[in-house]
Formats: structure tokens, C-alpha cells, sequence
């Protein structure tokens, strides 16, 4: 039996989608816990390429169950539209699906209060998705949320009601068009109960029930951890818990059962939306940020919008593997380093003549910290697609041993291009206590068609 979280370690988009892909012949269960449609994991196989935003990277793969946790926040339209773009290409989710009755729902006046508080913020806005996604959180602790369990429950229309009375007056003060009706509510989130009723389920008690019965399970996070609600930039965060730590909250698994916890890095670093970045390379269109923006593609799976793009910050890899208690490291997209002279990794802020070695809390000071750079040598050679550590020239090779030094935690896997075959799987003796008898099957997987 093995218990597996695999958690981003930056602001999101490191490319979990893809490790989780290559992972899953290891495992029986891939769950997600926390967030819900903003987030974009993308999978790339061959000539395909799959966009998912609520369902977990296993859905690719038939024999896997797939579960949405009770930590998540769940528009079911979405939902919807995202199983039916999986099925039109051949992916049937069928009887693989397990949705949370505890999830709370996304309601359309989320989405009109998100939009309407973005727009009011003006040049100080924090960058969200516009999905609804922190409404319906604010919900969810306010004690007026509406769950995948109320939706045929007697009393929905007084959650309706109680909601209706929050939200109404701030969109009007706003300027923003009135919220439907709780009336005119009603009717679709009872066909939503109609339509997720198959899925439904205590999720808590089948994950306890399968790891009793041995079955593999992968933990999927979503965003960053500099994104977690209680330890990112804030405000410039996303509104649940994206560390390991929120396994336990989001799906009801004790954490004494999580058996190892591997943290996806990028080879450099990104952001998108608002909120301070120390890294960042703002040097114009011919310039390394935008150099690496082009050749990365960074650019948001689930808004579109470019991403900015800066060098590794070792300080704040640091602080996130600290807070997920990361055994190992997933590194991608270090082919994108390849036509660089020379690559820049941040191992310390400087405020005045004092250096700093930790991530401060308030994210104006942040904003105001000085990178301070250790410069490696590039390696101007073409990486895509190599498949062994000995394929990488040995700068490359150099510059994966310091980040491993830096972050404080072994690498044992290299993404070297976007597709799941385009990885180095390195013979770690923790990977392979993790992924037990299937090590061999994960290699198969990457190397197949």
C-alpha cells in the first residue's frame, strides 16, 4: 500500500498535471483535494493534449478512479463540460468517478461577486480566475454554503436565501448587476443533484475503506504552495490549502497514513496575476523573461494570460518543501534553460546590508526584498526529450545538484520537454519505495505509445 501527495511548490503551473500523469500506473486512485476550476493541468501524450480543470490527471488512464474531495469548491456545469470533452475523445469517466458530498458548489453569483470585486480593485487587483472560486469559500466559512449534499436537501432554498442576502447588497454597492433569484436557483441545482447523484459519495469513508483494502492512492494538489491561503504571498493567494497539509482537511485522510510527498519545481520561475516577485525578469521584449515566456509557452492554462516569468527562487522552494515535508523533487521544463549563456538562481534576499534567508509573511516587504543570485554556467546544447542523467550535458547536470542543495531535496524526476515520454526517470531508491512493484510499469507508461 502506498499513500502519495504530489504537491506544487511555487505559484502554481510547475507541471503536476504531466507527473501525475506519468505516475499513475502506480497507483489505484488519484484524488484531488483542494481548489476547483482554476485550476489547468495539462497532459500531453504523443499527439494528444488534455486540458483538466476539476478532474485529476488519472482520468486518462481507465483502470484508475478518479475523486473530487470535500476540500474542493465544484461548479457542476463545469463539471459537466469537462466529462463530456473527455468522452467526445474517446475517455469515459463511467463509474470511475467519486465526488464529495461535502464539496461546496460554485453558484453563478460566486462568479458575478468575483468579477464585480476584480474589477472594483482596479491596478490593485489580486488576479483571480474569475470562476467564483474565493466566493464560494468565503461561503463555505461564513456557514452559508451550499454542498453537493444540500442540492436536493429540503432546506436549499434557505442556503439560497442566506446567500442571496450576503451577496446582493455588495454587488450593488459595486454597481454590478443583481444575483439571480434564490427562485431561479433552485431548479438547476436540483437537475445538478439529479445529474451528480451517481458520483456522490462520502469520500473520507471509500479513501479509509480502499487503503484498507491495499489499493495505491495519489493525492493530487492544485496551485502552489506560495499560493496556500495561510502560507502564501496573502493576499495574493488562492483561497484553500494547497500544502500536503491540506490532504488531511480536503479529503479526510489522516496524515500518519501519507506515506511520501514529492514537490514539482519548475527549472525557473512563474507567476500569474498580482502579488510581489522577487525574481522577476521585467526586462523587456528581447529580454530573458520574455525569452523564457516564448519558449516555455508560459502562458495560463485555465485564464490565457502570459505568465511572468522570472529565475529559480531557492529561498521560497525552501520554505515550500519545508511546509509539505517534500521527500523528493519532480524538476520540469529544464529543457526551456537550454539557449542560455548563463542561468541565475536566488539564494538569499537582501534588504539594506542585511541578508535574509526566509520568506517574510507580509508580501509588501517581500516586494521590497533584492535577490541575491548565485550564477551558473549554461549549457547552450539541445536537452528535449533526453531520457538519462548521462544524456544531459554536464552543466545542466551541475545545475540539478544545486538546485537539489539548494531546495533540500533529491531530484528524481527531470521533465525534459512537454510530453509524458519526454522525462528522466532516475533510479531513486525513495521513488522506488514509493511506487513499489510498479516502478517498472510508470518506465513502461513514459516509454509507450
Amino acid at each position: 500500500m502506498s499513500q502519495m501527495i504530489v504537491v506544487g511548490l511555487q505559484w502554481g503551473d510547475e507541471g503536476k498535471g504531466k507527473i501525475v500523469d506519468l505516475l499513475s500506473p502506480a497507483f489505484d486512485v488519484v484524488a484531488r483535494f483542494q481548489g476547483g476550476h482554476n485550476a489547468g493541468h495539462t497532459v500531453r501524450f504523443g499527439e494528444r493534449h488534455l486540458t483538466l480543470h476539476l478532474l485529476p490527471s488519472g482520468i486518462v488512464r481507465p483502470q484508475v478512479s478518479c475523486v473530487l474531495g470535500n476540500g474542493m469548491v465544484i461548479a457542476p456545469d463545469a463539471l459537466r463540460e469537462e466529462i463530456e470533452g473527455l468522452e467526445r475523445q474517446g475517455i469515459e469517466v463511467g463509474e470511475r468517478l467519486f465526488v464529495s458530498a461535502r464539496a461546496h458548489v460554485i453558484l453563478p453569483t460566486h462568479v458575478l461577486l468575483d468579477r464585480a470585486r476584480e474589477e472594483a480593485r482596479g491596478e490593485a487587483r489580486i488576479g483571480t480566475t474569475l470562476r467564483g472560486i474565493g466566493p464560494a469559500y468565503e461561503m463555505k466559512a461564513g456557514r452559508c454554503g451550499v454542498r453537493i449534499a444540500d442540492l436536493d436537501s429540503d432546506d436549499l432554498i434557505e442556503l439560497l436565501r442566506a446567500q442571496h442576502q450576503r451577496i446582493a447588497p455588495e454587488l450593488a454597492n459595486l454597481g454590478a448587476e443583481p444575483p439571480p433569484k434564490p427562485s431561479a436557483l433552485l431548479a438547476a441545482c436540483r437537475q445538478q443533484a439529479e445529474w451528480l447523484a451517481p458520483w456522490t459519495c462520502d469520500v473520507a469513508v471509500l479513501l479509509d475503506r480502499w487503503q484498507g483494502e491495499g489499493k495505491r492512492i495519489l493525492f493530487e494538489g492544485a496551485q502552489g504552495a506560495l499560493l496556500d491561503l495561510d502560507f502564501g504571498t496573502y493576499p495574493y493567494v488562492t483561497s484553500s490549502a494547497t500544502t500536503a497539509g491540506g490532504v488531511a482537511v480536503g479529503a479526510g485522510v489522516p496524515p500518519r497514513r501519507i506515506d511520501g510527498v514529492l514537490g514539482v519545481v519548475k527549472a525557473y520561475a512563474t507567476r500569474v496575476g498580482g502579488g510581489p516577485f522577487p525574481t522577476e525578469l521585467d526586462d523587456g521584449d528581447d529580454g530573458i523573461g520574455e525569452h523564457l515566456r516564448r519558449r516555455g509557452n508560459e502562458r495560463g492554462t485555465t485564464t490565457g494570460r502570459p505568465r511572468r516569468c522570472g529565475w529559480f527562487d531557492a529561498v521560497a522552494a525552501r520554505y515550500a518543501r519545508l511546509l509539505s515535508g517534500v521527500d523528493l523533487l519532480a524538476l520540469t521544463k529544464l529543457d526551456v534553460l537550454d539557449e542560455l549563456d548563463e542561468i541565475r538562481v536566488c539564494v538569499a534576499y537582501r534588504a539594506g546590508g542585511r541578508e535574509i534567508q526566509e520568506l517574510p509573511a507580509a508580501a509588501a516587504e517581500l516586494a521590497r526584498l533584492e535577490p541575491v543570485y548565485e550564477t551558473l554556467p549554461g549549457w547552450r546544447q539541445d536537452t528535449r526529450g533526453a531520457l538519462q542523467l548521462a544524456d544531459l550535458p554536464a552543466a545542466a547536470r551541475s545545475y540539478v545538484v544545486f538546485l537539489e542543495q539548494a531546495v533540500g531535496a533529491p531530484v528524481a524526476l527531470i521533465s525534459s520537454g512537454p510530453r509524458r515520454e519526454e522525462t528522466i526517470l532516475l533510479d531513486h531508491p525513495e521513488l522506488k519505495r514509493l511506487l513499489g512493484d510498479r516502478y517498472a510499469a510508470v518506465r513502461a507508461h513514459r516509454d509507450g505509445p
